[in-house]
């Protein structure tokens, strides 16, 4: 997961994966790599834990850290559409364009702004491998492992979703899978968000962030950007669809709002030829 560095050979990545058409696949260097055996253990210390004291305690100062840095780091952040989001009354899925590793913070202050205590964030398995400070906050920060585990995610992955959900908590999923560093366009989606809300019943809170360069330097390389969170939509399941005709449909839809959401914010068609100034920031 890229913080500051190796950004000119993620960029190129992301140019190589553009041309192959290939939208999930992983760019960032670097990551940690896990062996089954890794990816097990992880995913088994978390469901241990969940409900211990100790752990508990952890996520008490990991969540209270992340709602810090939230109201630091958006202090700019722009919201619009928030009245779709107030219409909300349960439980549900949110699905956002994945482009740094600091943008669950957008939509954290969308959720806390709003009257919801906890937005949980599904990560990456390799993300829970990290040290330090930001290992701390992927394995305590109401953080929940995706692993590429059949029966994890039909059974014990789908009952953690189902729990927050039916506590009337929100819950964060990137349909396009992979973290592309400060890319503007949105890619296709992958069912799985949909298949989960259409199997457990909850809708689809559809958002895009928009990136807006400053004048500010980062280094270099990179401005600042400025963070414009666009809800579009809410999405419901159709009761009379199957839970695989609703994923597909409520991904169709979701890709097409946040298509028009693109191309008014940016005022261009969406096309996958790449251009300089699909990274925001860059110099």
């Amino acid at each position: 997961m890229i913080i500051g560095d190796k950004r000119k050979e993620v960029i190129e990545n992301i140019k190589i994966a553009i041309a192959k058409e290939d939208f999930y696949a992983k760019v960032e260097v670097n990551d940690p790599v896990l062996t089954h055996e890794e990816g097990k253990e992880i995913i088994n210390s978390f469901l241990s834990r969940r409900k211990k004291l100790s752990s508990k305690l952890k996520s008490f100062f990991a969540r209270r850290f992340a709602n810090v840095a939230t109201k630091i780091l958006n202090r700019d952040t722009e919201i619009i559409g928030e009245e779709k989001f107030r219409e909300l009354s349960r439980g549900a899925i949110i699905t956002s364009n994945h482009f740094s590793p600091i943008e669950n913070t957008v939509v954290r202050k969308l959720v806390l702004k709003n009257g919801h205590r906890r937005l949980n964030v599904v990560a990456q398995l390799t993300n829970f491998a990290m040290k330090g400070i930001i290992g701390f906050l992927m394995n305590y920060a109401d953080t929940i492992p995706l692993a590429e585990d059949f029966r994890y995610l039909n059974r014990d992955f789908l009952d953690v979703i189902k729990e927050k959900t039916d506590k009337g908590e929100t819950v964060l999923i990137y349909p396009e899978q992979e973290m592309w560093f400060n890319y503007r366009k949105p890619r296709p989606p992958k069912r799985g968000p949909y298949y989960f809300a259409a199997k457990l019943n909850v809708p689809v809170v559809c958002c895009f962030v928009e990136m807006r360069e400053t004048e500010k330097k980062e280094n270099d390389e990179f401005n600042k950007v400025k963070y414009i969170l666009h809800v579009l939509d809410i999405l419901y399941p159709n009761p009379e669809k199957s839970d695989k005709e609703n994923s597909i449909a409520m991904a169709k839809r979701d890709f097409e709002l946040k298509t028009t959401a693109y191309e008014n914010a940016y005022n261009k068609k969406l096309s996958y030829e790449f251009e300089k100034g699909d990274i925001a920031g860059c110099i």
